[in-house]
């Protein structure tokens, strides 16, 4: 398999964690976002999206959209699982990793950052204004869920990772690399301290990444 990925995107990151903790090999394929190389010609006939990641299996067949992708990974590599067996546990995970991957995620992608600075809004109006809002909206709306929901643990769902984490995990890195304030959100952030220990978030973390700089 080939994994089209960029160090600092939280949706590659995802699926670094997922082929890891599931220790399925990849050969890794870098395309740098501020280069633009996710736009080329020859990276749009794999993904017509133009976004990371794309992984590419060996038959060729190209998957996207993280969320999705990793959901196939399971079901083809079902051991050990990142969804539950229940019903109502699948709505759960699908529901918290929907919060981030729907709710959070969009805002607060580089794609916006960029477009609001076509609105004359500097850095400090939208690292330190726009970004700290919507992180903070998200994570309060997750942590008042997980509270309310008296599913987590060790993990969004008791002591099972799952593809909740997955996502968790690339949202917290990124708020803390703009310095946001997570103190208000103790849940989310046990949840994430239980999975970030792990091997599989260890290697594959951003500051781990070849392609980093």
């Amino acid at each position: 398999m080939q994994l089209y990925t960029f160090f600092r995107s939280s949706t590659s990151f995802r699926l670094r964690i997922a082929l890891a903790y599931k220790g399925l090999a990849y050969e890794p394929r870098f395309v740098s976002l501020p280069k633009m190389e996710h736009q080329a010609p020859d990276y749009l006939v794999k993904n017509p999206q133009g976004l990371v990641p794309a992984l590419v299996d060996d038959a060729g067949r190209v998957f996207t959209q993280s969320m999705a992708m990793i959901e196939y990974l399971d079901d083809v590599h079902p051991e050990p699982p990142l969804m539950p067996k229940g019903a109502e546990e699948k709505w759960y995970v699908r529901a918290v990793s929907q919060i981030i991957g729907c709710e959070m995620h969009p805002l607060n992608n580089v794609r916006v950052l960029k477009y609001l600075k076509g609105y004359g809004l500097d850095d400090a109006k939208v690292n330190g204004d726009w970004y700290p809002h919507w992180v903070a909206e998200g994570f309060k709306s997750l942590e008042s869920f997980l509270v309310t929901e008296k599913r987590s643990g060790k993990y969004c769902l008791g002591l099972q990772f799952t593809i909740a984490d997955v996502c968790l995990i690339p949202q917290v890195f990124n708020a803390q690399r703009y310095n946001c304030d997570l103190k208000p959100y103790p849940t989310v952030m046990k949840v994430f301290e239980a999975g970030a220990a792990l091997d599989a978030v260890k290697k594959t973390e951003p500051s781990t990444q070849p392609d980093k700089f």
